[in-house]
């Protein structure tokens, strides 16, 4: 036990004196952040796992015609008359196999699906981010009926359930974008659902890091350097982008890297439940929903989303993880 004690003692005396050299050395948090995120391999690993999906996004029409394929090319001669089954599997000719009942190329499919996800994910963290800064400076800044009207917003978001809100949203929201007796085509429906998803996990996903930044406001805006700038006649936009912000980059940068592998989970989800994306729109999670029943007697259209699916999600989710403790020396692992 006491050898534990002082192993303890003796890794928080190194971060301690660690964190230290860094400040005297001059250089900023986020430059010895990176530093800290160079020597990890777990990060260095998952970044490299990242950008391999994002690669196979961008370069998807040229992987499927290197393989020979087009994303909605059919091969009802590769199925089965009596089941419906592909008669062939994995081969050079389709490299995930066909997909049951239409004979579409597979590894088109998972290619293109990449897209969809990525996008979704790290355009949704985006915006969420932005809206999220705002609204915690606010709050944090401004304080009295500003800080109240927010933190009211925060806490009627935060009791709303989100699955069956956004189940419900999806229909209605989609509705809207149709005239009176008009029926969407499928392109159309798969547009406005990728703008809606988009929407809706905005909408609700700004408000964990508002809530952190309002508290780090909270505490920051009574330090010397803002009341200083107070003083001297520093406007309140400057202040709060100027002077407030560059010590929030942290907390900004590791919510935003947890978020992204969030709303991937939650596109696919949503896709997989029929609230998400649809054809002709390829997607992961809706790619699972229509395998869930043919796994089976045919798992290779399952298997190839489901394993990107989880690996896309651990390696952000480890990226994420690894940011903090870069930003946070004293929860190094």
């Amino acid at each position: 036990m006491g050898s534990t004690t002082e192993v303890a003692d003796d890794s928080a005396a190194r971060a301690t004196a660690a964190a230290a050299t860094d400040r005297r050395s001059g250089r900023s948090p986020s430059q010895i952040a990176w530093d800290r995120l160079k020597r990890d391999k777990v990060a260095i690993t998952s970044l490299v796992i990242v950008i391999f999906f994002i690669l196979v996004a961008i370069f998807a029409p040229l992987l499927v015609a290197l393989e020979g394929e087009e994303l909605n090319k059919y091969h009802p001669e590769l199925i089965s008359a009596l089941n419906t089954y592909p008669i062939i599997g994995a081969n050079p000719q389709h490299w995930f196999g066909v997909e049951p009942r239409t004979g579409r190329d597979l590894f088109a499919v998972w290619a293109f699906g990449a897209r969809p996800s990525l996008i979704i994910g790290f355009v949704a963290a985006t915006f969420s981010t932005i809206l999220g800064i705002i609204m915690g400076l606010a709050a944090g800044y401004l304080g009295g009926k500003v800080d109240k009207v927010i933190t009211w917003i925060i806490d009627l978001l935060l009791s709303l359930p989100f699955l069956l809100m956004v189940l419900a949203l999806v229909p209605i929201i989609q509705k809207r974008f149709a005239a009176p007796g008009e029926i969407l085509t499928a392109e159309e429906t798969s547009s406005i659902r990728f703008v809606v998803l988009i929407g809706i996990l905005v909408f609700f996903g700004w408000i964990g890091l508002a809530r952190l930044i309002r508290g780090e406001v909270l505490s920051l805006r009574e330090r010397e350097f803002v009341q200083a700038a107070k003083v001297i006649g520093v406007p309140t936009r400057a202040i709060l982008f100027r002077e407030i912000l560059p010590n929030l980059v942290g907390p900004i940068i590791v919510s935003a890297s947890i978020a992204v592998p969030a709303y991937i989970t939650a596109e696919a989800t949503l896709s997989y439940l029929g609230a998400g994306l649809v054809e002709p729109t390829p997607s992961w999670g809706r790619t699972v929903s229509n395998a869930q029943n043919a796994y089976a007697r045919y798992p290779l259209f399952l298997w190839p989303p489901v394993l990107s699916i989880a690996l896309l999600v651990l390696a952000l989710s480890l990226l994420g993880e690894a940011i903090r403790d870069a930003f946070d020396p004293n929860t190094r692992r």
